[in-house]
């Protein structure tokens, strides 16, 4: 029997069925922005079948039920013997499975591959962002092997495939590999050389066996980890393969998965080592120097992970508000609506920008590697040593400010669809419960701090590359010019330097993204993101942007329509 009061109105259709890359104007006028024009027509073809996948109605239903039905653990088969497995939801491999075709962890070794690549890491991510954890981590992996050209040279085709081949084989026998990483010991937690597990030489040259215990292994499925122990030479990189090439088992014992707030999809383990067989990566007692790089490209990808939540959360809140109607009219013609949307835009926006920014950093210093000429295009102004001086400081800058900046934003974006927000089945709840991750993992915020006075003082270069990178903008904005200003003046001071270092990185990101807003956004996105971010005419909370600003053309602009 219907029920005769049950008359649903006023309910806003679900975000899909549409392009979740030429939607979203701040990503792909950056894609075009950095893009070489000879590789801008296959960039805009690959992110565009991407976005269009993203945005369907089936790969959003893959990512919510990832999450609603996440990884089980197996330790043991039916007859007693230790298997160490870890099963995943069918919808898992859909999303996974997707990321790895798409060049997801296909970025050293194409022209242009890493803005390309960190693209459609941003569009993938709004599906589903736990498979980021094991697709950032294959993708990390590739500098710090080629340390050892031998390994390299076998490992790097098979993570850079785009064959998606799950289960546990022999890496040999297989089209394509994904890398996990096992750095984390509970004693330790950052201060990886505190860790204690232990790596014993064997008597064939660069073949070790491991003992040890590891607090947090990222993606326990992989075919691969790197994995930090101390050699008698001191702490050094290993390579742990799953399986050996025998076809036995490394052994791989997954104690338990952790229970973690978000990222439900993937799973992540305690594991011991006992035992396990691994080689050499780098020189012994250069562990920390040997993965250096790799913490450098997954802390961009927490950048990008981040700017990715943002933009959902942001595209989802402009989404409702123009389809539902309050006090007599649409929210989003609602004056105090309109304020709340822009300044979760202005927000958005600048975080994929800067993110966009360092992607094509990474494009000129391998463009000149490799000397091919089609790296990037001319908007960074920059050459190699530029860009890898301005990275240097830029990089733990961005993770710091962007990955913070996530956690309010999507507590802003959930309010914006009222209770209806807080409930599941709107997709919300799962943003927020992953929006704190990113600036936890590679270095919670006060790593990035002290990486970040590191670097000031010991590689002045990283500063002038940043002065030179923020000073193309000079002159445009009087509220950039004088936030300019002040930095310097913050950065002559060094009393007391570590009990501020958060206060100036912070600084040092806002005047960036002030720097690339003003060269490249709209005049209404700049003049907004100067005015408060800057200017200081802004309050504590979003939605108090100057009521003067043309904030309809801003929330217009992150309208997600294609």
């Amino acid at each position: 029997m219907a029920a005769t009061t049950h008359t649903v109105t006023n309910q806003v259709p679900p975000l899909v069925g549409y392009d979740v890359f030429n939607a979203d104007r701040a990503l792909a006028e950056g894609v075009e922005r950095h893009s070489a024009p000879a590789l801008l027509d296959v960039t805009r073809t690959e992110l565009t079948a991407l976005g269009r996948t993203a945005g369907s109605a089936a790969a959003q239903e893959w990512g919510a039920q990832a999450n609603e039905f996440p990884p089980k653990l197996r330790t043991h088969d039916r007859y007693g013997n230790r298997i160490d497995e870890v099963d995943f939801h069918p919808a898992w491999h859909q999303v996974l499975g997707q990321a790895v075709s798409a060049g997801l962890t296909d970025a050293w070794g194409r022209p242009g591959g890493h803005l390309r690549r960190a693209a459609g890491f941003f569009v993938w991510t709004q599906v589903e962002a736990g498979n980021g954890c094991p697709v950032s981590m294959t993708h990390a992996a590739v500098p710090a092997l080629r340390v050892e050209p031998d390994l390299a040279a076998e490992w790097e085709p098979r993570l850079t495939s785009h064959r998606y081949e799950p289960g546990l084989r022999p890496a040999a026998e297989k089209a394509g590999a994904l890398f996990g990483m096992g750095m984390t010991e509970k004693q330790g937690g950052s201060d990886v050389r505190a860790n204690t597990t232990s790596a014993r030489p064997l008597d064939t040259e660069g073949e070790y066996l491991l003992t040890g215990h590891k607090w947090f292994c990222s993606a326990p499925m992989c075919d691969g980890f790197l994995v930090l122990a101390q050699a008698p030479g001191g702490l050094t990189c290993f390579l742990v393969p799953r399986v050996l090439d025998d076809g036995t088992r490394n052994v791989f014992l997954i104690q338990r998965l952790k229970d973690k707030l978000g990222n439900r999809s993937n799973a992540s383990a305690e594991v011991e080592f006992d035992g396990t067989w691994a080689r050499r990566v780098g020189e012994e007692g250069r562990g920390v120097r040997t993965i250096i790089e790799m913490v450098a490209a997954t802390r961009l990808d927490c950048v990008l992970g981040s700017a990715a939540l943002m933009r959902q959360s942001v595209a989802q809140a402009v989404h409702h508000a123009t389809y539902r109607s309050a006090f007599g009219g649409e929210l989003i013609d609602k004056p105090l609506m309109r304020n709340v949307l822009a300044d979760l835009a202005l927000e958005s926006e600048a975080a994929t920008t800067l993110a966009l920014r360092l992607a094509s950093a990474y494009d000129v210093i391998q463009s000149a590697g490799s000397g091919d000429g089609g790296g990037t295009g001319d908007a960074t102004g920059g050459d190699a040593d530029h860009e890898r001086a301005f990275l240097r400081l830029a990089v733990p800058a961005a993770k710091y400010w962007v990955t913070k900046r996530c956690t309010p934003v999507a507590g802003e974006a959930l309010e914006c669809l009222g209770g209806n927000g807080y409930v599941e089945e709107s997709g919300m709840p799962r943003l927020l419960r992953e929006s704190p991750l990113n600036s936890i993992w590679e270095g919670s915020g006060n790593v990035q701090a002290l990486d970040v006075l590191r670097a000031l003082q010991r590689e002045p270069e990283a500063l002038n590359a940043f002065l030179q990178e923020v000073g193309r903008a000079r002159g445009a904005d009087h509220r950039l010019d004088a936030a300019i200003k002040d930095l310097l003046t913050e950065l002559a001071d060094l009393t007391g330097i570590e009990a501020r270092a958060r206060r100036l990185v912070e600084r040092l990101a806002l005047v960036l993204q002030g720097s690339l807003l003003v060269r490249w956004a709209p005049p209404e996105v700049a003049d907004a993101f100067c005015a408060s971010r800057l200017g200081g005419d802004w309050g504590s909370a979003f939605g108090t942007l100057p009521h003067t600003l043309d904030l309809a053309s801003v929330v217009d602009r992150a309208r997600p329509v294609g």
